[in-house]
């Protein structure tokens, strides 16, 4: 029983409207969906990701009025997107420097050449090149050419102020290879860490910095909520449920998030991790041409559209 990668990561905003204007219109993700929070309907859940909103190509949003984040060890620090070439590195490049996108240079990061940048709240990003032709689809009315769009998540960076417990869950229960390590670029000294789930490559690489001597981050626009592991079967997700107990890791108990099902628990960092099942998927209520273009409510919050509608902001 293995993890194969990542299946979303969820982030704060503050502002829903530009929000979807960066992810959709600047990086070229598709609106997949365009649902609420569960736990708290006042406020929208946005996903973005590739054309067909393939599990491990999505990075989600709650839309809450909160202060920016507090920076800090104790959480998810940088969130990798990757693309296929050297030349769209350099085409990205580019359109950050044409669009006014935050962003350094072109350098290599963990044996890859990767781009850094940040959304308009400060959200840390990144491009890696990732020459492994994974099975992303494209989105045919992106503003990204095609051979440039985005192909998904990871590598995603953790910043945690005691490493080898972390290291434990993930190796020991988790089931990820600890495979090498670089030096941190943010901590002069420390070192980052790099963790394998099945299939390699960065869409299964979670890197995890040592970073002892930060204080705690406080979650804000522009952190990061959770980040999501992919689970392929139902059967699997039920095995994850019963190692976890059998760990003594305390965790949510099944979810059922419609969409997916969802499993949450916290690393010994207190970083929120969750385990997510690849289906039923976004197609689920709505037909792949037009997903996202409605507000859409699973079947139990249904017989409340009208009051969630009239509670939430145009977008």
């Amino acid at each position: 029983m293995q993890l194969h990668g990542f299946h979303h990561l969820t982030a704060v905003t503050a502002n829903a409207p530009r929000n979807r204007e960066f992810y959709t219109d600047t990086l070229g993700l598709r609106l997949v969906k365009k649902s609420v929070n569960q736990d708290d309907v006042s406020s929208y859940h946005l996903f973005y990701a590739d054309g067909d909103g393939t599990p491990g190509t999505d990075i989600t949003f709650f839309d809450w009025p909160a202060a920016p984040e507090r920076r800090g060890n104790r959480s998810v620090i940088r969130t990798g997107f990757r693309v296929d070439t050297e030349a769209s590195l350099q085409w990205w490049a580019e359109r950050f420097r044409v669009m006014g996108v935050k962003h350094g240079p072109i350098v290599e990061k963990a044996g890859r050449p990767t781009i850094d940048f940040e959304d308009f709240e400060g959200q840390r990003l990144s491009l890696a090149l990732d020459e492994s032709k994974g099975t992303a689809h494209p989105w045919e009315r992106s503003p990204v050419p095609a051979e440039h769009q985005i192909r998904g998540l990871g590598p995603i960076t953790l910043g945690v102020a005691s490493l080898e417990p972390t290291a434990r869950v993930l190796t020991e229960v988790m089931g990820m290879g600890r495979t090498r390590s670089y030096v941190s670029e943010s901590v002069p000294g420390s070192q980052v860490q790099v963790f394998e789930m099945a299939g390699g490559g960065p869409a299964c690489e979670l890197h995890v910095a040592h970073e002892p001597g930060l204080p705690p981050a406080r979650l804000g626009a522009g952190g990061v909520h959770h980040v999501a592991f992919r689970t392929p079967t139902k059967n699997e997700y039920d095995a994850w449920i019963e190692r976890l107990a059998r760990s003594g890791i305390g965790s949510s108990g099944p979810v059922d998030r419609y969409y997916f099902r969802s499993l949450y628990f916290r690393e010994p960092n207190g970083i929120l991790f969750e385990i997510a099942t690849d289906g039923p998927g976004f197609a689920s209520d709505e037909p792949r041409e037009s997903l996202g273009e409605k507000l859409a409510l699973p079947p139990f919050l249904e017989n409340r559209r009208a009051e969630i509608e009239a509670g939430l902001k145009p977008l």
